[in-house]
């Protein structure tokens, strides 16, 4: 069993993906297809999402039972923790303070190459 979630994508991806798996609603994609054929679909999901964030969980043979996919969350990671995955999950204030240190991060390498080439 493979379940698919998308948002934000193209809808030629959601179209293209309608030839393998049962779209039960809006994005959400369900399935039994050969880990091949999940494996080849995750790379075309990846490939054409472009700013669209994807979920893929499907069962495999572990602790949990299942395997899970993120590609193109910015609040959300996998952590593996002795064989069992987690999502972790960022708060809002901690996205912000990242984004402004990477800012200040980027200003500062501006500043320090200003002022060699001076």
């Amino acid at each position: 069993m493979v379940v698919m979630i998308l948002e934000k994508v193209p809808r030629s991806l959601r179209g293209e993906l309608t030839r393998w798996l049962v779209e039960v609603d809006t994005g959400v994609f369900v399935g039994r297809v050969s880990a091949m054929v999940r494996d080849l679909l995750w790379e075309k999901v990846v490939e054409k999402a472009g700013e669209g964030r994807c979920a893929m969980a499907y069962r495999t043979n572990n602790e949990q039972g299942f395997a899970l996919k993120l590609h193109g969350y910015q609040d959300r990671s996998l952590r593996d923790f002795d064989g069992i995955v987690l999502v972790a999950v960022q708060n809002a204030k901690a996205l912000r303070k990242a984004r402004k240190l990477k800012r200040l991060q980027e200003r500062m390498r501006e500043d320090l190459d200003n002022t060699t080439l001076e």
